[in-house]
């Protein structure tokens, strides 16, 4: 080999082990992506603790105590009485504890704190009511069991020390996510899905999930139990209930209209189930708990909110329109559902009203009556199941159109058939 052939030989053997040198300084002194699992005791729930392990997750966490406006105008954190904005909310919810306090939810921490001042408590409230509002659902659910869901709330509350927490999804010892509110898992099984044996980016709903969902009371056991045997649309939850499952029938019964009705409970896993981004695989995490990055360190958000606050972390990992582009479509499909569901408050209110003077006469058509009842009765039901859950249909914006749509529909045909049996126009 030549002398020259050496010297170049030579040179590019430095360079190599320059850029090998310069490789290992910079994965030597890059963060790790991933946490290292803390050592977290059994039955540890003060989110404090864990935060000594996970800071990153527990800082973003502390978020959910802020208190402000949605971006999009809709939902948000403000603890503001629903019926400001949408009066027809008293009479739709008349006779029962809806009308007297329905407020915007407030972040996880606030969960126990809000029950116990909510004016919707009395002392006759059965234990039931605080399943997905405390960690310690876990401890009071191994040694009571169900009889807990009926042991009234009072005698529960001293042993409600946490909110909702870090152990509400995770398992101190590995960190794996976990679902620990029986109800859901007993819906799930009854489904033929094995919690358990989930995957993680299931998992990353599942945790969601397992409060964010439509359930009742059990009469006689106050048992919790996710309507969910027939499947997820309104349309097959109001069949189920059709059958008073467990001798089941009505929330309450509507002083004006005598109609006994059904009460939804912010059914977001449901909508965004049958909803493009849960169709597609989409996990309630990879939206309202991003991935974010701190001096390279990986983790995720704990701060719970809506996607348009982290438009990058949220969507950009899926798509690329500006962030501008984003807001300007939620806020669209949120303000047209918002119009419509309105209308079908006020349709829904007015054929209570319309029910009530037909019952009021002497003469008064009690098939047409009946009749009257029994679409007023759906119509409340698809209406309520668009505003109780969190998204204004965001979530799934062809379904919640469609439902309001036919709520109107029906509260228009119930009017119709309490005139009828009335023989006037209300």
């Amino acid at each position: 080999m030549s002398k020259k052939g050496t010297l170049v030989g030579v040179v590019v053997g430095l360079v190599c082990l320059g850029i090998v040198f310069v490789a290992a300084r910079v994965v030597a002194m890059r963060p790790a992506s991933t946490v290292k699992a803390g050592q977290i005791p059994p039955g540890e729930y003060d989110p404090a603790v864990w935060g000594k392990a996970y800071p990153l997750e527990y800082k973003s966490y502390q978020k959910n105590l802020e208190m402000s406006e949605s971006p999009t105008g809709f939902g948000g954190s403000l603890k503001v009485q629903h019926s400001v904005k949408e009066p027809e909310i008293l009479v739709n919810f008349k006779g029962m504890v809806f009308s007297k306090d329905y407020s915007e939810d407030r972040g996880h921490p606030y969960a126990v704190k809000d029950l116990m001042e909510t004016k919707r408590i009395t002392p006759k409230s059965p234990g039931a009511c605080m399943t997905c509002k405390t960690a310690n659902l876990i401890d009071i659910y191994k040694d009571k069991g169900w009889v807990y869901a009926k042991t009234p709330l009072a005698e529960l509350f001293p042993l409600m020390k946490h909110p909702i927490v870090c152990a509400n999804c995770h398992d101190p010892s590995t960190m794996n996510l976990r679902v620990i509110n029986p109800a859901f898992i007993e819906a799930m099984g009854r489904r033929g899905v094995d919690v358990s044996k989930a995957s993680r980016e299931e998992m990353r709903s599942y945790v969601c999930g397992q409060c964010h969902v439509e359930y009742y009371f059990e009469p006689e056991t106050s048992r919790v139990i996710l309507p969910w045997d027939k499947g997820l649309h309104p349309a097959d939850m109001y069949a189920y209930y059709e059958g008073k499952p467990g001798g089941f029938s009505q929330d309450w019964i509507h002083p004006d209209s005598e109609t006994k009705l059904l009460k939804a409970q912010h059914p977001d896993f449901e909508t965004w189930n049958n909803g493009v981004h849960g169709k597609s695989g989409v996990s309630c995490a990879d939206c309202h708990m991003p991935f974010m990055r701190d001096k390279g360190q990986k983790y995720s958000s704990h701060w719970v909110t809506s996607p348009m606050r982290n438009v990058e972390a949220s969507c950009h990992p899926c798509h690329n329109q500006s962030g501008e582009w984003f807001l300007d479509r939620v806020k669209t499909v949120q303000n047209n559902v918002w119009q419509l569901q309105h209308t079908a408050g006020l349709t829904l209110s007015r054929a209570h009203e319309a029910i009530g003077k037909a019952a009021m006469r002497k003469n008064a058509d009690k098939k047409e009556l009946d009749k009257a009842r029994e679409l007023v009765r759906k119509a409340q039901w698809y209406w309520d199941f668009v505003a109780a859950e969190n998204s204004m249909g965001f979530h799934n914006p062809v379904q919640t159109l469609n439902v309001l749509g036919q709520s109107i529909d029906m509260s228009n045909q119930a009017v119709a058939a309490a005139n009828r049996a009335a023989g006037s126009v209300f």
